[in-house]
């Protein structure tokens, strides 16, 4: 019965689509081709959602049960914030956002993959997906769920490592995402202990990013590696940062005030693209860190994030800085 159903369900929506195009609050028409293009692709690639996996089950998601399937192999994430979640373990994706396959990390994984945004429900047919996952805020959230069972996320709801458990719930790999959670504990929580060995338990840590011409400077829950630093690790922030971050997780900063907030180290997420001109400053250049040469800058597009890739990358990359291994 679904292969009957699948084309029917793909007109449907494009005539939704087209339908809401007036309203300007779906752009599918502009990704090229017609309805009946789109319509025709989604039949001829076939239903193999359907005849791929082993069944179903419900999961439980935030806003209600979702019958999905329980081996989901066409995955489609519309949110960098998850994308590395479902990588981690194992299952394929064929659609992501743009920023997902610009990650470092992640491009030669993700080079079958389909960049997709949730407007561009077209590409999204043609893809013929399984599972979709996207965080709250996504657009056209009725249309998707006809397309696939769709699973949406709070992000920042809850902890990196709750989040993972989750991600495992929905794929069906409960137990891996808890092998993963368990591993990298131990693992950080021991590097931690080395480095607070060899910096002091006293030294405090800065991360620091810019972006679109501003500065930051984060908190203890905005990915970058923070996670790892203050809750793993148990570094210390500069006393004004741990201030200044704990209603937004982040702050924007000038660059004659950087030195107040500049711990004994620094992290820099530094993307080569931004405007990085205020390195080459007086007052950058006399913060005791540069002058120690403690400041540590990685490859921001590698370094956003807080999934299970992006984390174990950021783990090798500050036992590589404090310890020198």
């Amino acid at each position: 019965m679904r292969k009957l159903f699948l084309p029917v369900i793909c007109i449907a929506i494009l005539i939704l689509s087209a339908c809401g195009a007036g309203g300007g609050t779906d752009t599918a028409g502009t990704t090229g081709g017609s309805s009946a293009e789109s319509a025709s692709a989604a039949q001829d690639k076939g239903a193999s959602s359907a005849d791929s996996g082993s069944g179903t089950f419900i999961y439980q998601s935030e806003n209600g049960p979702v019958e999905v399937p329980s081996h989901p192999q066409r995955v489609v994430v519309l949110t960098r914030f998850l994308t590395g979640n479902v990588m981690a373990l194992g299952v394929p994706l064929v659609g992501v956002d743009e920023m997902s396959k610009e990650n470092p990390n992640f491009a030669d994984k993700l080079a079958g993959a389909e960049a997709v945004t949730d407007e561009s429900l077209e590409k999204i047919i043609e893809l013929n997906p399984d599972l979709i996952i996207g965080t709250d805020g996504v657009k056209n959230i009725d249309k998707l769920k006809q397309i696939a069972p769709t699973v949406i996320y709070t992000y920042g709801k809850v902890g990196f490592f709750e989040q993972q458990l989750e991600i495992g719930k929905l794929l069906n790999k409960e137990e891996e995402a808890q092998a993963w959670i368990d591993d990298f504990n131990a693992r950080s929580k021991k590097a931690g202990e080395e480095i607070k060995d060899k910096i002091g338990t006293d030294a405090t840590v800065s991360v620091i990013e810019t972006f679109n011409k501003q500065l930051y400077v984060y908190g203890d829950n905005f990915g970058r590696g923070t996670e790892i630093l203050y809750q793993q690790f148990g570094l210390k922030m500069p006393e004004k940062v741990k201030e200044a971050t704990q209603k937004d997780g982040y702050l924007a900063l000038s660059t004659e005030v950087l030195k107040d907030y500049a711990g004994d180290y620094v992290i820099f997420s530094k993307n080569a693209d931004e405007d990085n001109s205020f390195q080459d400053t007086e007052t950058y250049k006399n913060l005791p860190a540069v002058k120690n040469q403690h400041v540590y800058e990685a490859n921001a597009k590698a370094f956003y994030f807080n999934d299970p890739l992006s984390m174990e990358y950021q783990l090798q990359f500050f036992i590589d800085s404090f310890l020198g291994k």
